[in-house]
């Protein structure tokens, strides 16, 4: 689809750490409506602490968020996900022992009571593995059942924006097409997602534009096929 050329989301100067000492330094990146942009980068680089950041889970010490032009980088993350994006992060952490259901309702903590039923029935309508298996305990899904099941409840929120973090790691080949094929009809309804992805042929196939991170800062960005074709990005994504 086309994408707006106003940023749904953007990052501006994003600087950001833990116990003072910065993971990421002075960051820029954009993510339009309706677009797929991965984060690329090795283990280290600053991918996973940039979601916390533009998701609430960390405050940055430098820099802005913008959703749609709204500031966001002093919201708790309470108050990020009810402006509009949700963030699933790596290893699923769904709540074993409560049902589907009660795990999707989890994620509708910031919608109004009267919502609540017609975002589990969208969703449940997006997802009909989970409906089928809605009263079964979360625990005893499959590792791609519980990936759809986090996903499930970040969209109980009706984010503009999807923040993944390696959604695909540790699943089968066909977990794996089900949950890129769920990002990208999410994408083409206009969700804007930021995608890290442990593969770069998955990350660089399901998005149209990334960006390099290494040693927290960007050091390339574009195109998905451009990266691609660029020897260089393999290397940073390697760590050498």
């Amino acid at each position: 689809m086309n994408v707006s050329d106003d940023p749904l989301l953007q990052v501006r100067g994003l600087t950001a750490g833990y116990g003072g000492a910065p993971a990421l330094h002075a960051v820029d990146l954009k993510v339009d409506r309706g677009q797929v942009v991965a984060l690329l980068g090795a283990n280290g680089a600053g991918r996973t602490t940039l979601l916390r950041a533009v998701s609430g889970l960390l405050r940055p010490s430098a820099g802005e968020v913008l959703l749609a032009g709204r500031p966001l980088q002093r919201l708790s993350a309470a108050q990020v996900v009810g402006a509009g994006v949700a963030h699933v992060p790596e290893g699923r952490r769904v709540f074993a022992r409560l049902s589907v259901q009660d795990n999707l309702l989890m994620g509708a903590y910031t919608t109004s009571a009267g919502a609540v039923a017609t975002r589990l029935s969208e969703v449940l309508a997006l997802l009909p593995v989970l409906a089928e298996r809605s009263r079964q305990a979360a625990g005893t899904l499959s590792g791609g059942e519980q990936q759809l099941l986090a996903l499930g409840r970040a969209l109980m929120s009706r984010p503009q924006v999807l923040l993944l973090d390696e959604p695909t790691t540790g699943l089968a080949p066909q977990a794996v097409e089900q949950v890129l094929a769920l990002v990208a009809a999410l994408a083409g309804a206009g969700t804007a997602v930021l995608l890290v992805e442990q593969d770069l042929g998955l990350a660089l196939a399901a998005a149209s534009h990334g960006y390099v991170l290494e040693t927290g800062r960007v050091v390339a960005h574009g195109p998905s096929a451009q990266l691609a074709a660029d020897p260089s990005v393999a290397g940073a994504y390697l760590g050498g």
